[in-house]
Parts: structure tokens; sequence; C-alpha cells
């Protein structure tokens, strides 16, 4: 694979690129993270392994902490010793992924019944108004 050399964004410029495009996400430490809450341990690894089945694909590889209700993701180009448009773009297609919720399409798939927790496993973002 060839290398590239991708801009660093400065902590300032990864706040407001997070607060345009991703405001779930937050800027600490060097990386860009976000929590997601889970209803049991079930929804916790569905989300790690689509957490991971989107960075292998991408081949750009997130550190994940996790505990029985929540996943936390951080994205940092490892290589570039900090964050740039990898990270941002990874952490778009994971928002994307980890969030769908189709019974909002109004399409033939209902999602997932958040009302019954035997099913219920992503506590969803609230809807913004």
């Amino acid at each position: 694979m060839t290398e590239r050399k991708l801009k660093v964004y400065s902590e300032d410029e990864a706040k407001e690129r997070l607060a345009k495009e991703l405001p779930h996400w937050y800027v600490e430490h060097g990386w860009i993270r976000r929590r997601y809450r889970t209803n049991s341990w079930k929804g916790t690894l569905m989300v790690i392994n689509a957490v991971g089945h989107l960075a292998e694909a991408a081949w750009h590889h997130p550190d994940i902490t996790a505990s029985y209700a929540w996943v936390e993701v951080r994205l940092m180009t490892h290589d570039h010793k900090g964050i740039t448009d990898k990270d941002f773009q990874l952490a778009k297609k994971i928002e994307e992924v980890v969030q769908w919720q189709p019974g909002l399409e109004g399409g033939a798939l209902e999602g997932t019944p958040q009302d019954d927790l035997r099913f219920a496993y992503i506590k969803y973002d609230k809807p913004k108004a």
C-alpha cells in the first residue's frame, strides 16, 4: 500500500469540523471520540462488531473501550500522530451505520422495537426537530 501524507488537523480545526459534521463526536487528548449507549451487553457487542467491520473494510483502525451498556470509539491516524480526513470519514460511516433507524424511513423495514427491552439494543440519539 502506498503511504500518503494527509493534513493533520489542529484541535480547534477538528472541533470546528465535528460541530458541523458530527455533533455527537468530540475531541479529547488528540482523538475524535464518540460514546454509544446501548441497552445491554448484546447491544454493546453488536456496536463493536459493526465498528470492527467498517474499520477493517476502511483499513483504518480505532481504539475501542466497552462496558455493559456503552461503547467508546476513538479515532486518530496513528502513522500521522493526529486527526486526519481518514478519521472524519470513518466516523461518518460509523455514525451512519450505528445510528441507522430504518423504522423512521417509512419503508418496508420496521426497525428494532425500542419499547421492548428484549429486543432494543441501541439507545439512539434523539432526532433533531
